[in-house]
């Protein structure tokens, strides 16, 4: 299905917002159109995107962010509302009473990202800095909830020629920091441990038990992650760590080869991706020199990643990640809040403020971490904290990614983890 849109004038940022908004998330196909005797006359579903009286068709009257250039610090009001949930740039009193796109535009983009911000130790965005956080809607895709509002109001959804391009799709994905705790450290690790062991008083005999093959090492899930993948057919994803080892990036050596042999392994069953260190932060030749380091074990073309700890920083993270000729990233979310940092349930692609333009890497956001699942629910019930978020995506015909590390999976992180893999595959 096609919709007219009149506006004044055009912008790369009203082209991407409308292809992200429109087109890729509801199936509508969309044209523009600044003459408004072609617009009136026109049979086609419409929305009068401007300031300017046109009669009997939807009107959203815009803020300037869409026809903007650059960075502004806007003043944002948040405004309650009972068919949107929660909006901003409110702009009219019609039945939407804000811009729905421009304040879409101003979530997908990460614009509070580029403004100044509280960073956390690691140089991480805060999630209490953010909008979503501050104004109670951060656990729910506040732009699908919109477009939802949206198709309503455009009374399509009864329409025999509309599709949803959209199903609900569920991902697994497994962060490998740390492939063992003790096992394959090589001897200067591994005497290091052991006098670390002797010096807090604790975990030397478990240590001493895995080296001499008497008991699993405790970060080895594989099998148990391998079986219950097969049994359950779900779709999965593995990150590897494989920068240099430094105070935070403690992984096995890339030429070691029982780290190699597990990564063919899992390689062989599942989808993989580079797990850029902290060392590579800004450091475009290191990212490249990892990438190829994994490429070269597993003979496949890397594409995928995912930041080590989430590190995001607009817009030289995606962009050194371009630059490395990544064109998947699984970075948009948060590690210590569940939820949704850029308000949205599906793929798209990114955009950057500073050039003006869209990319061609797509961000796959993930909701939930059992790191950050196992701290909120420490006084309450896993299904409390995870349920609403999955049902949310599924409202939405949405996308579910949530992440696991190999390091976590003791017997109630598994029990966590077939629980979720259950609910989220419905």
């Amino acid at each position: 299905m096609l919709v007219l849109v009149f506006v004044e004038r055009k912008a790369n940022r009203l082209q991407y917002a409308l292809t992200t908004l429109l087109t890729k998330s509801l199936g509508l196909d969309f044209e523009l159109t600044m003459d408004v005797e072609y617009f009136k006359s026109s049979n086609q579903l419409k929305i009068n995107y401007s300031p300017l009286n046109l009669p009997a068709v939807l009107q959203i009257v815009p803020h300037s962010i869409l026809f903007d250039y650059g960075i502004k610090d806007y003043p944002i009001e948040v405004h309650s509302s009972e068919q949107y949930g929660k909006c901003f740039f409110n702009t009219s009193k019609l039945p939407v009473p804000f811009d729905l796109f421009g304040a879409s535009f101003w979530l997908l983009t990460r614009y509070e990202e580029y403004l100044p911000h509280k960073i956390d130790k690691y140089q991480r965005f805060s999630y209490q800095s953010s909008l979503a956080y501050q104004h109670g809607f951060i656990e729910v895709p506040l732009i699908n909830k919109w477009l939802n509002q949206l198709l309503v109001l455009l009374d399509v959804k009864t329409n025999p020629e509309y599709m949803n391009p959209n199903r609900y799709q569920f991902l697994s994905s497994i962060d490998i920091d740390n492939a063992y705790k003790y096992q394959y450290k090589g001897f200067v690790r591994s005497l290091a441990g052991v006098a670390s062991d002797l010096f807090k008083n604790e975990g030397l005999l478990n240590r001493l038990r895995v080296l001499i093959k008497k008991e699993r090492d405790p970060y080895d899930a594989y099998d148990f992650l391998i079986d219950t993948h097969k049994k359950s057919n779900v779709k999965t994803i593995y990150f590897f760590l494989i920068g240099d080892y430094g105070i935070n990036d403690k992984n096995h050596a890339a030429t070691n080869q029982k780290f190699q042999s597990l990564i063919k392994r899992l390689a062989d069953y599942s989808m993989i991706g580079v797990h850029p260190s902290y060392g590579s932060k800004n450091k475009l030749q290191q990212l490249q020199v990892e990438i190829s380091r994994l490429s070269k074990i597993t003979h496949k073309t890397i594409r995928k990643s995912r930041q080590h700890y989430s590190i995001l920083n607009f817009p030289s993270t995606y962009k050194q990640l371009l630059q490395a000729s990544i064109s998947e990233d699984f970075s948009m979310g948060y590690t210590n809040c569940n939820g949704f940092r850029a308000s949205y349930c599906l793929p798209f692609n990114w955009y950057n403020l500073i050039e003006e333009k869209m990319t061609d890497l797509i961000l796959y956001p993930y909701c939930i971490s059992e790191i950050t699942l196992i701290k909120k629910a420490e006084k309450s019930n896993f299904k409390e904290v995870y349920e609403p978020i999955i049902n949310e995506i599924k409202k939405y015909n949405g996308f579910n990614c949530i992440i696991f590390h190999n390091d976590n999976f003791n017997e109630e992180v598994k029990k966590l983890y077939l629980e979720m893999l259950a609910y989220s595959k419905d």
